[in-house]
């Protein structure tokens, strides 16, 4: 069965090095948490699946999810992911409230994998993506 994915606005990130400090900031043993108010209806089948984050109207990483947890006392969740923070190729996307599905074949490729292995440095590849060229 493929995977699911979701997609989330990485609110407040200028670009990928400013996603990857947050992302480094918060992770604890080999885990980031990440708190929603609401859990996707579909929770169940993103398990193993990603977190694709969109900035500046486009997908640029993404995170394995590993589970879902309640917060206790609070109307919260917590979506908690791998802490390694995957870059992919940059793929329009609009910013959005809410959850939105991603299957396998309509998710970006991780970008070393897209450009044959050979990562671009952060700058550059901000630079491409948002001239659309990524």
């Amino acid at each position: 069965m493929a995977a699911l994915h979701i997609t989330k606005v990485a609110v407040g990130c200028s670009g990928f090095e400013a996603l990857a400090g947050r992302i480094a900031a918060r992770a604890t043993g080999g885990t980031v948490d990440v708190t929603t108010r609401y859990r996707p209806t579909r929770h169940a089948g993103l398990i193993g699946g990603s977190l694709y984050w969109i900035i500046k109207h486009h997908l640029v990483a993404r995170q394995t999810i590993v589970d879902f947890v309640p917060v206790a006392d609070a109307p919260r969740w917590i979506i908690r992911l791998e802490s390694a923070l995957v870059p992919v190729q940059a793929w329009p996307r609009r910013a959005h409230q809410g959850w939105r599905y991603l299957n396998d074949p309509d998710a970006p490729p991780d970008l070393a994998h897209a450009a044959g292995g050979d990562a671009l440095p952060a700058a550059i590849r901000d630079e491409l993506a948002a001239l659309a060229l990524l």
